[in-house]
């Protein structure tokens, strides 16, 4: 027996969409096109000269006259954007409206408006528009981006190269991709993304936006099927707050972190190679709850930490002033803190804590252990690294190039502060704290080092003491 079937009935088996025709035209008049004009201002270097008695010279001087390269003139540049609520509120990137003067907004139906700009962040590139109409607007919804799984269908609109309203389909290519940012979290796809498709809308099956187009990766400027879109579970907490404050307002705990390597999580005791291992804590909220430099932050608001970038992510968006309770690993066992978040805004320009201080040790010679040489320090050693005469810990005076140390980053002219969490100002102190996690079973020691005053975690093997 043959059996036959249609090629509509194969296609609605697998899950694929016959046509993107019915959403296209439903979602089509929320997607708008934008334009910017910005005054540039004119050139200010050298200039075209005309020797006196040249028969250009009266041409020259009329083309100055009637608007030569120095004079200032209108730059537009074109990109996209999509409508989230009736009464005219639209989200776009940031880079496609920074600097303009000028904003008009170009709706399916070729209908035109001016718009103001309520707020920008461009931390995720996320800008909020605001345009006045007599009569409702129709609007899109922002679906959840974490519902996005690799292999679903998307629909991307906007304005490629300027070439007015276009669709472009496919599927959910990667999810969680990082490309500079801090808070990023793009979903990639294979769905066309050119220039002027920035700030447009990224569309699931059901209509809703689960991303903003904002970036591509190609060699030549057009799309080889590599864009990026910021989640919308980034974007709705951004816009949320630009249109309430004009401004982001980010939770701030105040730590400097790391992630968690497999060699520190063997040295700290650590079954898993997981959470946030704190590698400085300045003054701030973490401080004043008690936080300490190697603490390992397994658990923020209930939310387990998986890494870093994680949790940066989780106390960005997480409100100012809330008191939330962040569990971390601490002398092999764990501890619940209560931490009053701060306003990352506000901390930006916040200055690390120094490092504990205290008179020099008296150590006179230099010790090579762990493939270092080190050195306590001296009134010349401070002097050669710059160093406060309250800083204390060992200077790092050579590494032997075969090393781990030397692999792992250490170099001549870090700072060893803390072996196995615990101030060492001798060599005798730090050989101590080796043999204590030689006698626990330990393969490796985590040493705290600092250079240029930038603190981070190593862990090192033992094996080469």
């Amino acid at each position: 027996m043959i059996l036959i079937v249609s090629q509509s009935l194969m296609a609605q088996a697998r899950g694929v969409p016959e046509s993107f025709a019915d959403l296209a035209q439903r979602v089509s008049p929320s997607v708008v096109n934008i334009t910017t004009s910005t005054v540039v201002a004119g050139r200010t270097g050298p200039q075209g000269i005309v020797p006196e008695g040249s028969p250009f010279e009266d041409l020259f001087r009329d083309f100055q006259e009637r608007g030569g390269p120095d004079r200032p003139r209108r730059s537009s540049a074109l990109g996209s954007g999509f409508v989230i609520s009736e009464d005219g509120y639209i989200v776009t990137n940031n880079h496609v409206i920074e600097g303009a003067d000028e904003i008009t907004i170009e709706f399916f139906s070729g209908r035109e408006l001016k718009a103001e700009l309520k707020g920008t962040d461009p931390n995720t590139d996320i800008a909020l528009l605001k345009v006045e109409s007599d009569e409702p607007l129709p609007y899109v919804n922002f679906g959840n981006s974490d519902g996005a799984r690799v292999g679903d269908w998307v629909m991307a609109m906007g304005n490629p190269l300027g070439q007015g309203f276009s669709v472009s389909a496919g599927i959910v290519s990667a999810r969680n991709r990082a490309l500079s940012g801090t808070y990023d979290d793009y979903i990639q796809t294979d769905a066309a993304i050119n220039r002027g498709n920035s700030g447009g809308p990224l569309f699931n099956m059901e209509g809703d936006v689960i991303g903003v187009n904002t970036a591509i990766l190609s060699p030549t400027g057009g799309s080889i099927g590599i864009g990026f879109s910021m989640a919308s579970n980034v974007v709705t907490k951004v816009v949320e707050q630009l249109k309430e404050f004009g401004e982001t307002r980010r939770g701030w705990l105040g730590v400097r972190i790391q992630d968690v390597t497999e060699d520190e999580a063997e040295a700290l005791g650590l079954e898993e190679a997981k959470g946030a291992l704190v590698s400085d804590v300045p003054e701030g909220p973490a401080m004043e709850a008690g936080m300490m430099a190697g603490d390992v932050i397994l658990s923020f608001d209930g939310v387990a930490v998986e890494d870093t970038r994680q949790l940066v992510r989780v106390v960005a968006n997480t409100p100012v002033g809330e008191t939330v309770r962040v569990v971390v690993f601490r002398d092999g066992a764990t501890q619940t803190l209560k931490v009053t978040l701060g306003r990352r805004e506000e901390a930006q320009g916040a200055v690390p804590a120094a490092a504990s201080g205290g008179p020099d040790a008296e150590a006179p010679s230099e010790v090579e252990v762990l493939g270092l040489t080190l050195s306590p320090l001296t009134a010349e050693i401070r002097g050669e690294l710059e160093l406060d005469e309250d800083t204390k810990g060992l200077a790092v005076m050579d590494v032997v190039p075969t090393s781990q140390a030397f692999e792992k980053g250490l170099r001549a002219g870090d700072l060893i502060t803390e072996a196995g969490q615990s101030a060492v100002t001798t060599v005798a102190e730090l050989q101590d704290r080796i043999d204590e996690a030689q006698e626990e079973g330990r393969k490796s020691i985590l040493l705290l080092v600092r250079r240029g005053g930038d603190p981070r975690f190593v862990a090192l093997g033992l094996d080469e003491d």
